[in-house]
């Protein structure tokens, strides 16, 4: 019976982690920052799922403490996420860089002396690639009027509004 019963315990936290992480979102926010007259781009990502795709793409752990395994993140994060100007050219987003905790990836990118009118279109497949069910929600904070963009595995390019 203890047997039985240690079994059932075991079961259910296994089934508890299951449930813990289910589902997978990301939120970006865009805002213009007057002071340095550009544009300010905050990524924030599930911790589980950045440690989940780099250790799938590379086989191994990563340390985003360490700056090389920060600009393996950095590459991926530049191809997946970018703006366009209205020329359809993808607009110099600077890394600034990463914060990182349990929980959380918080990752700092800008567009130096740009107008926040200057981006016209984004681009958003950050884990989209690797997780289907992956959900980018986009915050486009022009003088504190908010519009929100959604994007996923079949929605990765929108026009601003």
């Amino acid at each position: 019976m203890k047997r039985r019963l240690a079994l059932g315990a075991l079961l259910a936290c296994a089934c508890a982690g299951a449930w813990a992480h289910r589902f997978h979102a990301g939120i970006t926010d865009i805002s213009f920052n007057r002071n340095t007259g550009s544009i300010e781009v905050v990524h924030t990502y599930m911790a589980h799922d950045i440690e989940a795709l780099l250790a799938n793409l590379y086989q191994r752990q990563f340390d985003l403490s360490d700056p090389q395994d920060e600009a393996v993140l950095r590459k991926y994060i530049d191809k997946q996420f970018y703006l366009l100007g209205a020329d359809r050219a993808r607009l110099p987003l600077r890394w600034v860089g990463v914060t990182t905790s349990v929980e959380s990836v918080v990752i700092y990118q800008e567009v130096e002396k740009t107008a926040l009118a200057d981006a016209v279109r984004a681009h958003d497949e950050v884990l989209s690639d690797f997780l289907p069910d992956q959900v980018n929600t986009v915050n486009i904070n022009r003088a504190g009027a908010i519009a929100t963009l959604t994007f996923d595995r079949n929605k990765k390019e929108l026009d601003l509004p």
